[in-house]
């Protein structure tokens, strides 16, 4: 088919180094734009990605050849730009979180809904491979019948300290990315997408360190967002579920999934917390096992992701990208879009209303 236009609103570091990448490799999509907040940046991304450059947003949407608009930008700034490329028809790709607050994720699912505009979240989490094949073994029979599961990890920013000011607004409830809506809900939606949903939840949030400090001159800065997450519930199968995510590192585990089952265990680990950009292991043990051991994922996991972009980050971006061109091509709708978004920042709002009134939430 023909390529899907794109345009890219905040090329910056993590779009140059995952999407553009996936884009320049795949025959489905083409760079075609790139915009930023400066007419010097602009210029910049334009010159070294080939394509025009704009220091306007809407100049970007409006560009003919751009079908697919993808935000890359603070969480802060999304809803003005995701709204300008809904009402104008356009394609969006939304980095998570959707949006500040449940609120303005309630706002943009509906317009996606009412415009028919297609939507794609950055979820991509739950397309790594190990996160998949671990899918596919428990619903193939591996564990039995899963009785619990826990999931501890570090956020690996939200620590002591931040190299500049330009990142001081992770520290910033106000600004929405947060250890929270951000490092556990990435871990959090292969969770779901693996195990199922919570029933019900009940959750206590914790700001630990209440100051954090600017390493490029210094100072100190007050932090509002929450840098311990701690959350127990039951899922809808009946499981029960424990999550913790802390801020910053740990000497020990910055990743431990485990999934315990009526027949076997399986345990998924890494090295970074971010589990989005993370490079996982699987291992697994069942009957008359006695530990867990490695378990080989099968090569099937990474078809369709070009040849030199099968690690992280851009392995399972490119999944994603490709799994949306194979929608397009088939009239599908599988990938996650706002309306799933929308019930993660849902699942948000009630772990802050949990912390925040002491009592069990019902997701029902």
């Amino acid at each position: 088919m023909t390529p899907v236009g794109v345009g890219i609103i905040g090329p910056g570091a993590w779009a140059s180094n995952s999407h553009i990448p996936v884009i320049a490799a795949s025959p489905s999509f083409e760079l075609r734009a790139v915009s930023t907040s400066r007419r010097s940046s602009a210029e910049a991304a334009a010159a070294k990605h080939g394509v025009p450059g704009y220091d306007n947003h809407q100049e970007l949407i409006n560009h003919p050849g751009v079908d697919l608009v993808v935000v890359t930008t603070r969480v802060a700034q999304h809803f003005e730009l995701i709204s300008a490329a809904l009402r104008a028809g356009k394609m969006v790709y939304s980095e998570w979180p959707l949006a500040n607050g449940l609120a303005e994720a309630d706002q943009l699912a509906e317009l996606a809904r009412t415009t028919g505009v297609r939507t794609m979240v950055g979820l991509q989490g739950r397309y790594a491979p190990e996160v998949q094949h671990a899918r596919d073994l428990i619903q193939g029979g591996y564990l039995g019948r899963v009785l619990g599961t826990t999931m501890v990890g570090s956020g690996m920013v939200w620590g002591g300290e931040v190299a500049s000011h330009g990142q001081a607004y992770w520290f910033d409830k106000s600004q929405g990315a947060t250890a929270l809506t951000s490092a556990a809900l990435h871990a959090l939606d292969p969770f779901h997408f693996v195990l199922g949903e919570f029933d019900s939840v009940a959750a206590n949030l914790v700001v630990g360190r209440t100051e954090a400090t600017v390493l490029e001159d210094g100072s100190r800065i007050p932090v509002t967002a929450p840098d311990q997450v701690a959350i127990i519930g039951t899922l809808t199968s009946g499981a029960a579920a424990s999550v913790f995510y802390r801020g910053g590192t740990s000497r020990g585990d910055n990743f431990r999934w485990k999934i315990n089952g009526t027949e076997g265990d399986l345990v998924l680990t890494a090295d970074w917390g971010n589990v989005q950009v993370a490079q996982l292991t699987l291992a697994g043990g069942r009957g008359t096992d006695s530990t867990v051991a490695p378990i080989e994922v099968p090569a099937s996991y990474t078809e369709g992701v070009p040849a030199g972009l099968t690690g992280m980050p851009t392995g399972s971006i490119a999944k994603l990208y490709a799994q949306l061109a194979r929608d397009l091509a088939e009239g599908t709708r599988t990938v996650p879009d706002f309306a799933h978004a929308l019930t993660r920042h849902r699942f948000v709002d009630a772990v802050e209303r949990s912390s925040a009134t002491g009592t069990t939430q019902s997701l029902r």
